[in-house]
């Protein structure tokens, strides 16, 4: 069977159970099977050993681990304390409290690793916050999800662990190299809220005092030491990312339980329960997508699409754009774990053959993956985001497409200057190159 008449069964198979509604961590599973029935030289034991090989990963265990961390900061009502300490910093810019939500989805991301804790516990707060002080339900709700997307960008990001886990790309340099992405994004957003504030008169918080700023500080600065203490000790080469994550866990759990006491013991089996839950669903997503990319390598597919793109003569410039539309769009339908495993795994050559960095592939592939959290019909950000203000999906779009703008701003950056992403990396961590 040639590559191309595999392609065309699995992606045609995966495509069908995507449009009866299947969940995508089964469609991936059974987009296997024609195949197992169709070659002679495969069976359904390969399937399920090509399973049990990605979940026997050490790596891989740093995924339930930050996001029982995120879970536990967000019960502890760290989250409040951020906001807080962004209102006292940004709250007297016009558009007061959307600057401090973009802001609070900054330093969230900074310790949570994961966008849909951020939609969660900021959107909880700030949401009703934002529409009781007259800002618009539609802005409110998309500027939620946009900025809690900033989640995966800004280390330590789940999906960078993931994605260092299975292409073997070193998580430290991610980590470094999503830091000033990360911050652009967020100026960028913050400029856009500018932008509506001016023009919808949006209302303004009186600028704070230095006390009462500093005691907003005092108030948030354990906090913001998870992220010192996670980033820091992998670059310093104290502990592993798996490692990492279950300090962050220790560290979260002690902070919420017994330093600020807003965390009781009746709070840990929910908070067990929901990050089981979720880590269940993400790690099952990245056994059946093992599986699919498997075979997707068995038949050479990966090999024979960037023999057709190496005819074009692109440069590492134009394949970076292709790399980007690629994600973009499988992003739309797909979650970000499954479409990193499965069109990673089929870029990956693309991105070699022209020499572009390990890297660079990633943060492009990670930034374009990241639309994907609040654009439709996946858009799993912007359906917690909705549901939390209680509007339809529909009638944000108009605010999240031009609140959107200054992330596709970021990804042409990216894109154009590779330098913009490896510049800390190679400055600070070398040895991570």
């Amino acid at each position: 069977m040639s590559p191309g008449e595999a392609a065309v069964i699995m992606f045609g198979t995966f495509g069908v159970l995507i449009v009866l509604q299947i969940p995508v961590s089964f469609a991936l599973g059974l987009a296997c099977v024609p195949m197992m029935l169709l070659d002679d030289r495969l069976t359904p034991i390969l399937l399920i050993g090509e399973m049990w090989k990605s979940y026997n990963s050490f790596i891989l265990l740093a995924v339930p681990f930050f996001l029982l961390a995120a879970n536990l900061m967000n019960v502890a009502g760290i989250t409040e304390r951020l906001v807080k300490l962004a209102q006292t910093s940004v709250g007297h810019l016009p558009g007061g409290l959307g600057h401090v939500n973009v802001m609070v989805s900054m330093l969230f991301a900074g310790i949570s690793g994961s966008s849909t804790a951020d939609a969660a516990g900021i959107g909880s707060l700030m949401i009703p916050a934002m529409k009781k002080q007259g800002y618009d339900s539609s802005f409110s709700v998309a500027i939620t999800a946009c900025s809690s997307v900033m989640g995966v960008i800004i280390p330590p990001s789940i999906m960078m662990v993931v994605w260092g886990g299975l292409m073997s790309v070193s998580i430290g340099g991610l980590f470094m190299a999503g830091i000033l992405p990360g911050c652009l994004i967020a100026l960028l957003m913050m400029a856009t809220v500018l932008a509506y504030a001016r023009r919808r008169n949006y209302p303004v918080y009186e600028r704070t005092t230095l006390k009462e700023f500093l005691r907003a500080l005092g108030s948030a600065s354990l906090a913001l030491v998870t992220p010192a203490i996670i980033i820091g000790g992998i670059v310093g080469g104290l502990f592993t990312p798996t490692e990492a994550s279950v300090v962050a866990v220790v560290y979260s759990a002690l902070l919420g339980g017994v330093i600020y006491r807003s965390l009781k013991l009746k709070d840990f089996s929910k908070v067990f329960y929901d990050s089981a839950r979720f880590a269940a669903i993400s790690l099952f997503c990245i056994g059946t997508a093992s599986a699919f990319g498997w075979l997707l390598a068995y038949y050479r597919i990966p090999q024979a699409l960037v023999d057709v793109i190496a005819g074009w003569g692109s440069g590492p410039m134009t394949t970076g754009f292709l790399i980007a539309l690629a994600f973009l769009f499988v992003g739309m339908f797909i979650d970000a774990i499954p479409a990193i495993i499965v069109l990673g795994t089929v870029l990956m050559p693309l991105a070699v053959n022209v020499s572009m960095h390990p890297i660079h592939f990633a943060i492009i592939g990670i930034i374009s993956l990241a639309f994907g959290l609040v654009t439709p019909p996946y858009g799993l950000c912007l359906l917690i985001s909705c549901s939390l203000g209680e509007v339809k999906v529909v009638d944000v779009l108009k605010d999240v497409a031009i609140i959107l703008v200054p992330m596709l701003v970021l990804l042409v950056i990216v894109i154009v200057f590779p330098e913009f992403v490896l510049f800390l990396p190679r400055w600070i961590t070398p040895k991570f190159l």
